[in-house]
């Protein structure tokens, strides 16, 4: 690593450049030092550096560490921008979605008021994008159908739901609270069952295990015996979603 000391005055203490090679990439990353920070936290930004808080009573030399060790996190978050690059930002006619799974094609009926997808009929009011309408569509949906199956998952399994809320995650495909709340990201409703399945079961885990130790795989393995199926579809298609 190339190191070189900057001053930034405030809050924050020195800030030292440092170059961390990410696959093919040199990333210029940033070590701030935050003396309201309590951890090491690192971020990629929007013009490809990246930046971590150094905290009260930490070191450099330990913040490049933790820096060298987030590597295939950085790699992924790259993957990340890149998709969102190249994502569509309208919908149209004849573009494809995914909807439980499936990539399907956005069809107008004659009248041009009703988009069709995967037997599902959109009422539209004008305009070329259809994405507003659609994903509004799709998250009424995911209200109606994700709780019900939170449900009848946990019942099957002996365990506890107190609530369950879907919700538009921007960083994750779920979340369970130490009450007992699980919450769910609507996209869901455009993965496959099973992926849909495993997100919820992994929430469910948590009931028991509010960690992710070998206790807690096991109890997601138990509960899904086809996780790692689920996993390597969320690697490889499910990065697009959450931008």
């Amino acid at each position: 690593m190339q190191l070189e000391f900057l001053f930034r005055p405030g809050r924050t203490g020195p800030v030292q450049h440092v170059h961390l090679t990410v696959g093919s990439r040199q990333v210029p990353l940033l070590l701030v030092r935050n003396r309201r920070a309590r951890r090491y936290v690192l971020r990629l930004r929007p013009d490809g550096s990246a930046r971590i808080a150094i905290p009260r009573g930490g070191s450099a030399e330990e913040a490049r560490r933790f820096a060298e060790k987030s590597i295939p996190w950085l790699e992924r978050q790259f993957l990340r921008q890149q998709a969102q690059a190249n994502r569509p930002r309208e919908w149209v006619a004849g573009s494809e979605i995914l909807f439980r799974g499936e990539l399907t094609r956005l069809e107008v009926d004659a009248e041009g008021q009703n988009v069709l997808f995967g037997g599902e009929a959109v009422r539209v009011n004008g305009g070329a994008d259809l994405r507003p309408a659609i994903e509004r569509h799709l998250r009424q949906l995911a209200a109606r159908e994700l709780p019900k199956r939170v449900f009848e998952l946990a019942a099957q399994h002996q365990l506890a739901v107190k609530r369950v809320m879907v919700r538009n995650q921007r960083s994750r495909w779920g979340s369970c609270s130490r009450s007992g709340t699980i919450s769910l990201n609507w996209r869901l409703v455009q993965t496959p069952v099973l992926v849909r399945d495993y997100i919820i079961f992994h929430e469910l885990a948590h009931l028991k295990e509010m960690n992710h130790s070998n206790r807690f795989w096991k109890e997601v393995e138990r509960l899904c015996p086809e996780y790692a199926e689920a996993e390597r579809w969320l690697k490889l298609k499910g990065r697009g979603f959450l931008l």
